[in-house]
């Protein structure tokens, strides 16, 4: 049985109970989101052990989780590193994102039904909650999965699997957009207005509207981290 533990949070409330690695690993993930650990700092296990409560084991197993999703680094000799941002990185993904996104949604307006709506619906409210709350990581896995709602009508199948690497791969950059330029309020509005445009079958609103607020986030964030890092 997965042992389990309750790790206090920087910002008020508790972690959920999950298992100490988890629990661990959202902790740290959170903090390098709200740049509490700025990029290429070295993060201590001792330190964060000793803080967080926990032996060290799990706090390199979560080290490990984390390298998998591009926000830690682990070196031989310096241990973990919190990851470096590549800006044309971000300009590229937001750039790709922007030139399929739209045609894909344009494409499934027409093909969606009522069920569909429904679902994206549902999908909106449970992500509307998720951001009125301090789970990052949700928002960016809420995000991801009401975008591919909108679009799987398209039935465009190597499209949607494009774009859901494209999602994936942005997450990081998503939820750093939403946390460091204050994007909260800004998608809630766009995302409602999408939605709306779909039920009004506007399919080609809609596909500006998406190219505009994926090109937004991706812009916001390039603009943000330049001012804010160093040199």
């Amino acid at each position: 049985m997965a042992v389990t533990a309750t790790v206090p949070r920087e910002r008020g409330g508790l972690l959920k109970r999950q298992t100490v690695t988890e629990a661990a690993a959202d902790a740290i993930r959170e903090r390098i989101l709200a740049g509490d650990y700025a990029e290429g700092e070295n993060l201590r296990q001792d330190a964060l052990a000793a803080e967080l409560g926990i032996s060290r084991i799990p706090i390199r197993e979560a080290f490990r989780q984390l390298e998998a999703e591009g926000l830690v680094t682990l070196h031989a000799h310096r241990g973990a590193v919190v990851s470096s941002l590549s800006l044309d990185e971000i300009a590229e993904l937001f750039d790709l994102r922007a030139l399929l996104e739209p045609d894909l949604l344009a494409r499934a307006i027409p093909r969606m039904t009522e069920a569909d709506l429904a679902a994206a619906d549902r999908i909106l409210l449970s992500y509307e909650h998720a951001l009125n709350g301090p789970d990052v990581h949700a928002w960016g896995e809420m995000n991801s999965t009401f975008h591919l709602t909108l679009y799987r009508p398209s039935g465009r199948s190597r499209s949607l699997s494009l774009v859901q690497s494209l999602l994936g791969n942005t997450d990081r950059y998503t939820r750093l957009q939403l946390v460091l330029t204050s994007g909260v309020e800004r998608a809630r509005t766009e995302h409602a207005q999408l939605m709306k445009l779909c039920r009004l079958g506007n399919a080609q609103e809609a596909g500006d509207l998406l190219r505009r607020h994926v090109h937004s986030a991706g812009e916001d964030l390039l603009a943000f981290l330049r001012q804010h890092r160093p040199g």
